[in-house]
């Protein structure tokens, strides 16, 4: 069975194919070839993050039901008295 892929191991991959791309020295085809495969992480990486966001933004209350954690109430956790 094939290894799980980590964020850190996509996000390695896309700056690696961002480096390449910026150096516009490889034939056309294989720059297209490396943009679609850029772009395709790009969006696994943001639907990576945005799960993440939903999974820290939910608390479990009192009666052990799932609460949204409201944003103005993350900042007040952490601002300074």
């Amino acid at each position: 069975m094939a290894e799980k892929v980590t964020f850190e191991q996509d996000m390695k991959n896309l700056e690696e194919i961002v480096k390449r791309l910026e150096q516009g020295d490889i034939p056309l085809e294989e720059a297209i070839e490396k943009f679609k495969q850029g772009m395709d992480l790009s969006k696994k990486l943001q639907n990576t993050l945005l799960q993440a966001e939903e999974t820290l933004t939910k608390v479990i209350d009192d009666n052990g039901d799932e609460q949204l954690f409201e944003k103005e109430e993350i900042t007040n956790m952490f601002s300074l008295y």
